[in-house]
C-alpha cells in the first residue's frame, strides 16, 4: 500500500498513510546500547512527536526506522507488516524521511531534485516523474520556483524542496528529523506551518523536534525519550501539563 493523494494544495490534498508499530526495538553502536526496548503505536493518520534531551536517542530512533542504521532486535511494523524484513530500498519507498539538512543536488533544479528518486528508483517515466514534481512543489507553495537551484533559494525553501521530494515518493508515512533546526528564526514559521497542514490531511509522521508549541499543538501523541528510553508517552496536554517522571519536568522546566 502507498499513501494516495488528491488535489493540488497543502490545503487541499488528502493522504492516506499507514499505520507505524515500534516493538521493543534496540539499537546500538558497536557495544553501545543507544535505543533500549522503545516501544510505541503511531496509528494511521496520526503525528507523534519525539522530545527529548540532546543525546537521547531520538535521531538514531528514526534511522533505526528507516534502516539508515539496522535495529539489533525488535521489530517496526508498517501496516503491520515487517518493516525489516524486506529490502532497505523497497522499505524507503514507503518510508519518506526529511533530516535537518536538506541534501539538495547542488546542480539539480528544485523540479529536478523532487523528480530524480520518483524517476531512479520508482522507475516512473521521466515526464510523469516531472509532473508529479510539479504537483508536489505546488502543494509546498514553491512551485513558482521550480526551476531554481538550491543556492537560489532560502533554507526554508530548501527544506519545502526536501519534502517535497519525500512526498513525491508516496510514503505511507514520514519521518522528520529536526528539520527546523538548521534554519534562520524567521524561516522557521512556514516550514511548521506545512508540516501541520500534512498532519491536518492524513500523513502518518513522526517528527523529532525540540518546537515545543509544534508538539503541543499538533501532536496526536507526544514521546518523550530520555538515555535511549521512552520515559513517558501520551497526549500532549498530559505530558506537558501533568508530567509524571522527574525526568520531564526538569527537560521542561529547561526548554519551556
Amino acid at each position: 500500500m502507498s499513501a494516495t493523494t488528491t488535489g493540488r494544495t497543502a490545503d487541499t490534498v488528502t493522504y492516506r498513510g499507514s499505520s507505524l508499530d515500534l516493538v521493543d526495538l534496540r539499537m546500538a553502536y558497536g557495544s553501545f546500547e543507544v535505543i533500549r526496548d522503545v516501544s510505541f503505536t503511531v496509528p494511521a493518520g496520526t503525528t507523534t512527536c519525539v522530545i527529548g534531551p540532546s543525546g537521547s536517542g531520538k535521531s538514531t530512533l528514526l534511522r533505526g526506522v528507516n534502516r539508515l542504521h539496522e535495529p539489533t532486535s525488535g521489530d517496526v511494523l508498517i501496516a503491520g507488516e515487517s518493516a525489516l524484513e524486506v529490502h532497505p530500498d523497497r522499505l524507503r519507498q514507503r518510508i519518506g524521511m526529511v533530516f535537518q539538512h536538506f541534501n539538495l543536488f547542488p546542480d539539480h533544479t528544485a523540479l529536478q531534485n523532487v523528480a530524480l528518486a520518483l524517476h531512479k528508483v520508482k522507475g516512473v517515466p521521466k515526464a510523469d516523474a516531472l509532473d508529479v514534481a510539479r504537483e508536489r512543489l505546488d502543494e509546498v507553495g514553491l512551485g513558482p520556483r521550480a526551476d531554481h537551484r538550491p543556492r537560489d533559494l532560502s533554507g526554508g525553501q530548501q527544506q519545502r524542496v526536501a519534502i517535497a521530494r519525500a512526498l513525491a515518493m508516496q510514503p505511507e508515512v514520514m519521518l522528520f528529523d529536526e528539520v527546523t533546526s538548521a534554519l534562520d528564526p524567521e524561516l522557521v514559521k512556514g516550514v511548521l506551518r506545512l508540516m501541520a497542514s500534512l498532519a491536518n490531511s492524513g500523513m502518518t509522521m513522526v517528527v523529532v523536534t525540540h518546537e515545543m508549541n509544534f508538539a503541543r499543538k499538533v501532536a496526536d501523541q507526544v514521546v518523550f525519550m530520555d538515555e535511549g528510553e521512552v520515559v513517558e508517552a501520551g497526549p500532549p496536554a498530559r505530558l506537558f501539563d501533568q508530567p509524571q517522571s522527574r525526568r520531564l519536568r526538569t527537560f521542561l522546566s529547561e526548554v519551556l
